[in-house]
């Protein structure tokens, strides 16, 4: 496992704007100045966390899919964000994990988020999605996902990294920036949130707060209220000193989520 260089941008979405979203964030992404190994967006990155997915949603191999090959293949790099997707008849949440050469992966979000009645629109992912790059393990999860530890829960060192992409308010922000470190210190895993900022078509206000968290519970990185484009490095060493020192997930209960 080597170290790990990720790009992450928290932006400002444009409400339901697909075209214009993609090219201010390719304009954004312009700003990187050293090879990265990751790009990560946020959760609805082309359109803000919007219910419209009739007018909305896209089939897989899309517009914007094809826009993220073209970001992968000129950077170099894995990117991914969740965008809306339509497939037999259904409508997904849906992260996608997209590599330089065009293959791809995805994960429907798991926890639909009924406050907003997503859970009215969406349909639910059944099972976690683990990736592997430059040796690390890494398992992708969309906003409200971060609020249910056993969907996350860590069992035989499953992930080394966890991602959140979201649209997470400022109104909950405490919240965010609670669960995250908890997140990674029970997972003894980084756990890197991706948030956007900025109000939303229903005058909602999200403060990004996107933050990078090691297994120990220190701050990598943090930034609240501005667009960021910032690229940092994660250090494989600390996830295997901290699991050596600290033997702790192999006390854990075993489970499965039926």
């Amino acid at each position: 496992m080597d170290n790990l260089k990720i790009t992450l941008f928290q932006g400002y979405l444009f409400w339901e704007k697909i075209d214009k979203n993609l090219q201010n964030i390719a304009l954004r992404l312009s700003g990187i100045r050293e090879k990265t190994d990751l790009i990560i967006l946020p959760e609805m990155f082309n359109t803000g966390f919007t219910m419209n997915a009739e007018e909305l949603a896209e089939p897989m191999g899309g517009k914007t899919m094809q826009w993220m090959h073209k970001i992968a293949q000129q950077y170099a790099c894995v990117i991914t964000g969740s965008l809306i997707i339509a497939e037999n008849g259904k409508y997904y949440n849906r992260l996608i994990w997209m590599s330089p050469d065009g293959t791809h992966s995805h994960y429907d979000k798991r926890h639909l988020f009924g406050l907003a009645k997503e859970d009215h629109i969406y349909t639910a992912g059944t099972k976690k999605l683990i990736v592997e790059l430059k040796g690390w393990k890494i398992c992708p999860m969309i906003c409200y996902d971060l609020r249910f530890p056993v969907w996350m829960r860590n069992v035989n060192e499953t992930y080394d990294l966890s991602i959140i992409v979201a649209n997470w308010p400022e109104r909950r922000a405490l919240h965010w920036r609670t669960l995250i470190p908890a997140r990674a210190v029970e997972n003894q895993a980084y756990v890197i949130g991706v948030n956007r900022v900025g109000h939303d078509g229903n005058e909602v206000y999200h403060s990004g707060d996107s933050t990078c968290i090691d297994p120990n519970g220190n701050v990598v990185y943090y930034k609240r209220d501005e667009e960021d484009l910032y690229t940092f490095t994660i250090i494989a060493d600390e996830v295997i000193k901290t699991r050596r020192i600290l033997p702790f997930l192999k006390d854990a209960d075993d489970f499965n989520i039926v």
